[in-house]
C-alpha cells in the first residue's frame, strides 16, 4: 500500500465533506459536525495546520444520525476515512489516491457518496 501524504488525505476529506454538504442541502437532512482532532482541542498555543478541524461528521434526518463519517487524526501512520451506516454493519474504509479517496483501488467518487446516503436514508 503506498503512503500518501497528510496534505492529499485531508484535501479529500474536504471533497467529501463538501458532497456531505450539498447532499443534507437538497435532501432535507442535518450536517452536524461531531468532533474535532483532539490536536486541535489540546493545542494551547501552537499553530494548527490542517485544512480543518473537523474529525468526524454525521448526516442526520431530525435527531437520528444516518450516516457518519471520520478521518484519521494526524498522529496515525495509515490515514483512512471510515464510512459507517448507522444501525447496521455496513462501513467503508477510504485511503487516498493520486487524484481523490480510493475504495480499495477503485475511486470513491460523488455519485458512489450519494449511493451510500440513499442506502443510510433507507435504512439499509
Amino acid at each position: 500500500m503506498a503512503h500518501h501524504n497528510d496534505a492529499q488525505i485531508y484535501a479529500q476529506w474536504l471533497e467529501l465533506l463538501g458532497w456531505m454538504q450539498d447532499y443534507a442541502k437538497v435532501n432535507g437532512l442535518e450536517y452536524v459536525k461531531v468532533s474535532d482532532f483532539p490536536d486541535y482541542i489540546y493545542r494551547m498555543e501552537r499553530p494548527y495546520e490542517l485544512p480543518t478541524t473537523t474529525a468526524t461528521v454525521s448526516l442526520n434526518a431530525g435527531n437520528e444520525a444516518l450516516l457518519l463519517a471520520a478521518v484519521s487524526p494526524r498522529h496515525v501512520a495509515l490515514k483512512s476515512v471510515s464510512i459507517r451506516l448507522v444501525g447496521g454493519s455496513k462501513h467503508w474504509h477510504l485511503h487516498a489516491g493520486e487524484s481523490g479517496l480510493l475504495e480499495g483501488k477503485r475511486p470513491f467518487t460523488r455519485e458512489r457518496f450519494e449511493a451510500l446516503a440513499v442506502q443510510a436514508r433507507a435504512g439499509s
